[in-house]
């Protein structure tokens, strides 16, 4: 696939999950902070596959799957591209499985066609740098409709894991499926003082203010409910539905919330996951918070004058703090635009502070390099894949989780 989108992908990676930029909003209005015991799930309200689960599923190696704004370069995800992440079959033509988690994701929607607006506090429009109005519940639904758009994303992964499964015989665990939770943002406009806090829309008829902690968590709990939902009437065969993800990088906005929607999910059994940049607000006290699953983010790949030194600050803190670890990387890692050599520091450094051997690792990419590097023509590109898929399927902990 010839990949003409470098400019817009430069662009998406000063928004993407893995940047530096602090995107704290000055502290102009101070939200209720009183969140009241949230009403927790009764039997009879949950499905089958929650009911049937004494804990929360695990996994190993989870990898990002960006869709769902217009930014994106391709739109949706499908067999073909998804593919590349559910088996890895090595030069000799020995087949494994790959990736054993999927975490679907966006952060924003800009551009052409868009509705301009931002999942997470403190987005820009990278044409104009303006922050971007907060995503109301339309918004929301949207995002939801996309991750389960018949015949791509989730349905697609489905369809990818049960063909690959005539080949391989059934995986040791369904891979599981993580959907991102948009953050319900106080108002309108988190750069705007003032702006309205009832914009987002209603629950069961009900206007919902996002001055009120309880309503935030209210709507949390919303959209929790339509993608299970959706999980539930899609009946999916070969994956499942194992956790959410919160989309904000740093706990600065979102404190007094989170620990509600975490007891709504436990009581559901999901898994709650976070992945924060390099020295976010919070991310030392992300169980504090309810999180299950915390990733830190490096930061280390995307600028050239950023030093190998912060690998090693970056796996300290993570190791002190008793957290996964992100690998980053992006199309600048093929061999026309030098940056492979970084990819491969980070496989150094995850190696030598033993997360390779002994911790949870999530895997930033930007558009689909996994598939490019596979199905590059060039024989650098699908050495270091090669290098990379080997990384990933002989990690030691996966046998063991």
């Amino acid at each position: 696939m010839k990949y003409t989108s470098l400019i817009l992908s430069s662009l998406l990676l000063i928004m993407s999950s893995c940047g530096e930029e602090d995107h704290t909003v000055p502290d102009i209005f101070k939200p209720d902070d009183k969140v009241p015991p949230i009403e927790q799930p009764k039997p009879d309200e949950m499905y089958s596959w929650e009911k049937s689960r004494d804990k929360i599923l695990d996994y190993t190696d989870m990898v990002l799957l960006y869709g769902g704004g217009r930014q994106r370069f391709i739109p949706n995800w499908d067999s073909d591209r998804l593919s590349s992440y559910v088996s890895y079959k090595d030069e000799a033509g020995t087949e494994t499985w790959f990736f054993d988690a999927f975490l679907f994701l966006e952060f924003a929607d800009y551009g052409s066609g868009s509705a301009m607006v931002t999942y997470a506090t403190g987005y820009k429009d990278p044409s104009t740098g303006n922050i971007l109005d907060s995503a109301t519940k339309k918004d929301w639904e949207r995002l939801i409709d996309y991750y389960f758009l018949k015949g791509h994303n989730i349905a697609a992964l489905d369809e990818t894991v049960g063909n690959a499964a005539i080949r391989l015989g059934q995986p040791k665990k369904k891979p599981r499926v993580v959907i991102t939770i948009p953050e319900p943002i106080t108002r309108k406009n988190s750069s705007v003082t003032g702006a309205s806090t009832t914009y987002w829309g209603e629950v069961d008829g009900k206007p919902l203010d996002f001055s009120k902690a309880a309503d935030r968590v209210e709507a949390c709990r919303w959209y929790i409910d339509r993608v299970r939902a959706l999980f539930n009437d899609r009946a999916y065969k070969n994956v499942e539905l194992a956790g959410f993800y919160w989309i904000a990088e740093k706990s600065t906005d979102s404190s007094t919330i989170l620990a509600a929607v975490s007891d709504y999910l436990h009581a559901l059994n999901y898994s709650f996951n976070w992945i924060p940049y390099f020295t976010a607000q919070g991310y030392a006290q992300w169980q504090q918070w309810g999180f299950d699953y915390a990733y830190l983010q490096p930061n280390y790949f995307f600028n050239d004058a950023t030093p190998l030194s912060r690998l090693d600050e970056a796996c300290n803190m993570g190791i002190s703090a008793k957290m996964g670890m992100e690998m980053e990387f992006d199309d600048n890692a093929l061999a026309s635009n030098g940056r492979g050599y970084k990819l491969r520091n980070y496989m150094d450094a995850f190696r030598r502070y033993k997360i390779w051997d002994e911790r949870r690792i999530a895997y930033y990419q930007g558009n689909n390099t996994v598939h490019t590097l596979k199905n590059s023509s060039k024989a650098e590109d699908n050495e270091l894949y090669h290098e990379f898929a080997k990384f990933v399927t002989t990690r030691p902990l996966r046998s063991k989780i």
